[in-house]
């Protein structure tokens, strides 16, 4: 029997491990007659795809999903913005690939059609494709107790804390402003503007639909409220969104923040900004590119700078060595990056000085700012979390086939003009209506009534295996939560909940229960939706393990098959930075050991097959020696890097092996675990003989294969062992 494993060919940081990881995990893998094959869903790939110059192989995986058996290993990936985007080309383009360059505004058809060529590549293009299963996000129990034992730091609030979240309230977010019904029955379902038609989407019997809008005109009143009240309460000010996943919303809502923090600038220069067609959605990066050249550039660039050094509030910076501001790039303050750092820190962000200051997290959309505000005034109120006996957060997240927001994108519009958004079914009847201005953001979001099903199904098995509460985040008081929660009272009686604890609270209350219980070293299943299972997901595993890489996340795909997610990959981006200049990788591989191992463990459970199971096991040993052990890479250069740690697995899984009662396969690596242990020194050595040196690998984005897999594999020793299993 032979079995395939298909490891996801990604970006940045996890794809550089790769090239260090994946030899070892063939070279065993194999002795079970398990293939791990890669496939290539890059943003460089991707882009080579949309352009016919590269197999589609996120198209592939889209097939692999939804087959019984599939078996994937996703790493983290970029979510592109359309910076990362152009300058994926720009480096596509360098290394003589004949592609196009991205038209930000189109003026043609032809110019048109390669940027609806290239639109596939932005944001959130790969999670909707491979997401064929809900998720299962929780901390393995060996990391859990690790993070207890090596307490990573947290820290303290201050007394009388003047941190705090700022979200709109009333009509006029996308909370405020939402509606739902669900169908009865497959139709055609048509969005229009004025009665000229936006979209016409199939929509399924017991399909919920979702319309809502963000008013521009709330959503400015409410920057200028935000940046007048923090200048008041002395308070850094900070604007958190998620542009990468939300690629048509929150660049516009990036946009207009940063028109409001820079005000009299962009009045001052309209007509420049105009000539050289600035886009504020892009940021200050992508402005002073546009500018560059210009014989008003230093008067702008000036004119910029006096407003970070006047008595405005202080903005918060993305790297205050670098002169890099909140309003760098969208892609710069992911919140459900920024938000874990703004409470680690204990409230604080950092000034053009470097300095660390309370500050206000702005949040437009209240549907998700409900929580980040709870959680910073959870801790305003009852101090820092500790990490030798805080619980857990495990959560079951409703995502398959395109759940709620994420699924967005084919349906969100910046409106061309003012008027009433219906959406009709093909029977002519309006199921929702919405008056809107120019420039409003109005967007459809879908759920499905399998997924639902299945996501209630999870959370029964999964309260039931661990016997602690499950809480469905869902507000009776959202039109979208509404829809649901019939739907989940409905289905849990299809299951035996006798002496389960499972309720429902809206995102306040539930936020308040789970901390509560986490303070007290309590754990708690949070049962959420798509996107707020990404805010959760990393917020509490990096307050309790210090990075949501360490997080085990299993999506059972709905066909039968398995996703083993490995991680979120957000600072990536500064460990390659480090990797090129020192040679030094501290991405720690944590999180691909754990989806291996769970990725094994389905292959092994079933096909029935002793030899893939010995294989599990023995990696369940060595994943807890890594821990046990502390083998994770350092941060520093000079001291043990993500590479070592690859080789420390593989010395404990070879040993696991050699001393494991699977007696072929003791046999098999009995000699190897020895050549292992008796070369550790030599193997160290030249492992750390590259650290401090400056590594090329070709390319940021797309590196040369070869170049990367010489800077990952320097020893020549460990490469010998390895090569010959």
């Amino acid at each position: 029997m032979s079995a395939k494993i298909i490891w996801s060919k990604i970006d940045e940081a996890p794809a550089l491990a790769t090239y260090s990881l994946l030899p070892i995990v063939n070279a065993f893998t194999k002795a079970a007659n398990v293939e791990v094959v890669t496939s290539d869903i890059s943003l460089a790939g991707r882009v080579l795809a949309s352009q016919g110059l590269a197999e589609d192989e996120l198209a592939k995986l889209g097939e692999v999903v939804l087959q019984e058996d599939g078996n994937i290993i996703k790493l983290p990936n970029v979510s592109a913005s359309v910076g990362q985007l152009k300058d994926c080309i720009a480096e596509l383009q360098g290394q003589g690939y004949k592609i196009p360059s991205y038209p930000e505004n189109p003026i043609n058809d032809d110019e048109k059609d390669i940027q609806a060529k290239y639109s596939v590549c932005l944001g959130s293009a790969v999670n909707p494709v491979l997401r064929e299963g809900n998720s299962d996000r929780r901390a393995a129990v060996a990391v859990k107790n690790f993070a207890k034992k090596n307490p990573h730091k947290l820290r303290a609030f201050s007394e009388n804390s003047k941190s705090y979240v700022a979200h709109m309230e009333g009509k006029g977010d996308f909370y405020g402003n939402e509606k739902s019904v669900t169908l009865s029955k497959d139709q055609k379902v048509t969005i229009a503007l004025n009665g000229k038609e936006l979209k016409t989407i199939n929509a399924l019997n017991g399909e919920i639909l979702d319309g809502t809008f963000m008013s521009v005109s709330a959503l400015k009143a409410f920057y200028k409220k935000t940046i007048t009240d923090a200048k008041a309460n002395g308070v850094l000010w900070s604007l958190h969104l998620k542009a990468t996943m939300m690629k048509i919303s929150d660049p516009i809502m990036f946009g207009y923040g940063f028109v409001a923090f820079f005000e009299d600038v962009f009045a001052k220069h309209a007509d420049t900004f105009k000539e050289l067609k600035v886009n504020p959605n892009q940021g200050m990066s992508d402005l002073e590119k546009k500018i560059k050249g210009h014989p008003k550039e230093a008067e702008i660039k000036a004119d910029f700078l006096a407003v970070l050094e006047s008595d405005s509030p202080k903005l918060a910076m993305v790297d205050s060595d670098k002169g890099t501001t909140n309003f760098n790039a969208s892609n710069d303050i992911i919140i459900d990056a920024s938000m874990p750092v703004v409470v680690r820190e204990g409230g604080k962000q950092w000034d053009r000085t470097g300095a660390a200051c309370e500050c206000v997290a702005v949040i437009p959309d209240s549907t998700y700012g409900m929580f980040h505000a709870e959680m910073v005034a959870d801790c305003v109120k009852h101090g820092q979390y500790d990490v030798t006996t805080m619980g857990t957060m495990q959560n079951i997240g409703l995502m398959a086939q395109k759940a709620e927001e994420y699924g967005s994108h084919p349906t969100t519009f910046e409106l061309s003009e003012a008027g009433t958004v219906t959406v009709t079914s093909e029977d002519g009847a309006v199921l929702m209506s919405f008056e809107c201005e120019a420039g409003d953001i109005w967007r459809m979001s879908r759920c499905k009534d399998i997924p639902i099903k299945d996501w209630v199904r999870l959370t029964v098995e999964r309260t039931r295996l661990e016997n602690i509460p499950a809480v469905f985040w869902l507000d009776e008081n959202r039109a979208h939560d509404a829809q649901v929660i019939k739907k989940v009272k409905t289905y849990l009686k299809d299951f035996d909940t006798t002496g389960l604890d499972i309720s429902f609270m809206d995102i306040t209350a539930a936020t308040r229960f789970t901390n509560t219980r986490s303070r007290q070293g309590l754990n708690t299943i949070a049962v959420t939706g798509n996107v707020l299972r990404d805010h959760l997901t990393d917020m509490y595993p990096i307050l309790e393990l210090g990075t949501s890489a360490k997080m085990l996340s299993i999506v059972p795909l709905l066909a039968g098959g398995g996703l083993y997610e490995t991680g979120a990959g957000g600072s990536a981006p500064k460990h390659v930075e480090q990797f090129l200049n020192e040679g030094h990788l501290r991405w720690d591989s944590l999180g691909e050991f754990l989806a291996l191992a769970e990725s094994l463990r389905f292959l092994g459970q079933k096909h029935n097959d002793a030899k893939i199971t010995a294989i599990t096991t023995a990696l369940d040993v060595a994943n807890n020696a890594y821990l046990d052990n502390s083998k994770e890479p350092g941060r520093k250069a000079g001291e043990p890097d993500n590479k070592a740690s690859h080789f420390f697995v593989a010395q404990y899984w070879a040993k696991a092996l050699a001393e494991g009662n699977n007696t072929e396969l003791a046999a098999k690596f009995a000699p190897i675990a020895q050549a292992l242990i008796d070369n550790e020194a030599t193997i160290m050595t030249e492992l750390l003989a590259v650290e401090g040196k400056p590594q090329n690998i070709g390319g940021y984005f797309h590196p040369n294969d070869e170049l990367a897999t010489k800077a990952m594999r320097p020893s020549a020793t460990l490469n010998n062992i390895i090569n010959n299993i």
